[in-house]
């Protein structure tokens, strides 16, 4: 009696070290961390493209220091803020944000005239961007809209206000935030 329950004692012994060697054969090798996702609160770095519709490049980062944001801080466009919601560290997505989603609408009374005389004599060409300060002292950027006989226009609008606006977006890496 006492060897058999010897032997059902080995027996289990046996199973449990095959049960413990199957589980740590299949266990990843390091400790498994959780895979983060984005999410509010989260310090996110992302390296991204900026094109318009027509291909035309905008803006990247790719090769560069990657951009890090606060989600749901009010750091990004809320529309391109909103689509990388729930993405992992290394997935990548192409957004496309309308122009209310980015710069919003072409807003017709941010077109001013002013006199010709308020502006540097090297900038009175279409397109050439300036630089103001607004009443609290932050700048303004603008762009010379219209030259006219003695006034030029001036366009207060974001340079990508009206458009259509495509990222290509990699998530780089995601930290909770400090509480």
């Amino acid at each position: 009696m006492r060897a058999e329950k010897r032997r059902v004692g080995l027996r289990e012994t046996l199973v449990g070290i095959v049960i413990t060697l199957f589980t740590f054969a299949s266990a990843p090798a390091g400790k498994e961390k959780d895979t983060m996702t984005v999410a509010d609160g989260n310090r996110v770095s992302i390296e991204y493209t900026l094109t318009l519709p027509d291909k035309t490049p905008v803006d990247t980062n790719v090769g560069k220091e990657p951009l890090t944001y606060t989600q749901g801080g009010q750091e990004i466009l809320p529309g391109l803020q909103k689509a990388l919601l729930g993405l992992k560290e290394g997935e990548t997505k192409r957004v496309t944000l309308s122009p209310e989603e980015g710069y919003g609408p072409v807003n017709p009374n941010a077109l001013q005239e002013v006199n010709k005389d308020l502006i540097p004599e090297e900038a009175p060409k279409v397109g050439t961007p300036l630089v103001t300060r607004d009443s609290s002292g932050r700048p303004r950027r603008l762009r010379v809209q219209e030259i006219k006989e003695e006034t030029v226009v001036l366009d207060f609008n974001h340079p990508l206000a009206g458009k259509t606006l495509i990222f290509d977006v990699k998530v780089l890496k995601i930290k909770d935030s400090p509480q």
